[in-house]
């Protein structure tokens, strides 16, 4: 192979390579390319995660909240019924000293 027919087949070599690589990014871009509507979906769907996720925030706080206020409710009616409790106890105790009293 002499100079000229070197330089020819080093010139189509590369000019084959180039195009093969020029494919390969035609290729790639075309397969990972976003369409817009698939933004818009993604915009979409971010903003009622979000709107999703206050929602359940705001049912927490409320169900807490509910929470406190029952527990302080039950605390607050025990301490009735222990005072109601031992009201009755006082009561029957002195009726049976009262009782206990007349029969003597």
């Amino acid at each position: 192979m002499n100079g000229p027919e070197f330089i020819i087949a080093t010139a189509i070599i590369l000019f084959v390579a180039f195009l093969m690589g020029w494919f390969s990014n035609w290729l790639v871009h075309r397969f990972t390319r976003v369409n817009q509507s698939d933004v818009a979906d993604l915009d979409r769907m971010s903003q009622e995660l979000h709107e999703a996720e206050e929602t359940r925030d705001q049912a927490i706080h409320y169900l807490q909240s509910r929470e406190a206020e029952l527990t302080n409710q039950l605390a607050q009616t025990e301490a009735e019924l222990r005072a109601a409790m031992d009201g009755l106890r006082d009561a029957r105790r002195e009726t049976e000293e009262l009782r206990a009293h007349l029969n003597h």
